[in-house]
């Protein structure tokens, strides 16, 4: 009974996490670029009250399974879900979504490079395009002054018009970042993500080729959190909680009436 009681409460434990996971989704669902993250759990080591065994000739059959008891449950990750969320119009001429896979690469102010679904970007004091953080895009992109509009293609080309002229400029061109296993990328906050050794390196490349995605103007990628979603998942996840504790009290019960044995 002892042993329920602490099964019971790392399984209290697991959906409090899990729980937590969900809030933060939740708390996300109007953040630009935004990607959930979804919690995975691992049961524990066994305790081996008696092995299997195949028995002599002759004699008994012996034990075809073993007598083992599991332990309980533990969090062993949160993984980020890199679907895509929803497209918004915002006629905003500096903001960008992500029509496919990849992500913006940024300079972050230790010299370290980020990675960034949120496309809202805007210029500084002296014409860089930064994100609203005020980190650079790398490589920067530098708009010129008196710049009357710009114009940005699919493949990530930044075009301004210039007073006077007829025709847009290149100005720079929008670089995207993808990995092998973006799933390992390590979440930084302010919608950024840094390289880890289960991401893979980097690879750069054009939008639209090399199986990268093609680049929106006057466009945001919304948060993917599906509420509904969410909500069911807090619902079992409330559910499960309220289970386990059944399980510490009825252990407890159970000590007590051991208890008052005479």
């Amino acid at each position: 009974m002892i042993r329920s009681l602490h099964t019971a409460a790392s399984g209290m434990e697991a959906q409090q996490f899990r729980i937590d996971v969900i809030s933060n989704n939740l708390a996300n669902v109007n953040t630009t670029g935004f990607k959930k993250s979804r919690a995975e759990f691992q049961d524990l080591f066994y305790q081996e009250i008696r092995a299997a065994s195949a028995g002599n000739a002759g004699e008994n059959r012996g034990q075809a399974a073993p007598l083992e008891v599991g332990l309980g449950v533990r969090p062993t990750s949160t993984q980020k879900m890199f679907t895509a969320g929803d497209f918004i119009q915002t006629n905003n001429p500096l903001d960008m979504a992500i029509e496919g896979d990849g992500f913006f690469k940024v300079r972050m102010q230790d010299g370290s490079s980020a990675y960034t679904r949120a496309g809202a970007f805007v210029t500084d004091r002296d014409g860089v395009v930064v994100t609203q953080s005020g980190n650079p895009l790398d490589p920067p992109i530098i708009v010129p002054p008196e710049t009357q509009s710009i114009v940005i293609d699919r493949d990530g080309t930044l075009k301004a018009l210039q007073p006077g002229e007829t025709e847009a400029v290149e100005i720079g061109r929008v670089e995207l970042a993808q990995f092998t296993n973006p799933a390992g990328l390590k979440s930084i906050g302010y919608g950024m993500y840094q390289q880890t050794e289960t991401s893979g390196v980097e690879m750069l490349g054009v939008p639209g080729e090399q199986g990268l995605g093609t680049v929106t103007q006057g466009m945001l990628e919304t948060s993917n959190v599906k509420v509904v979603e969410e909500m069911i998942d807090l619902i079992a996840a409330q559910r499960a909680y309220e289970i386990n504790s059944r399980v510490v009290r009825t252990a407890d019960e159970m000590l007590r009436e051991s208890s008052n044995i005479r």
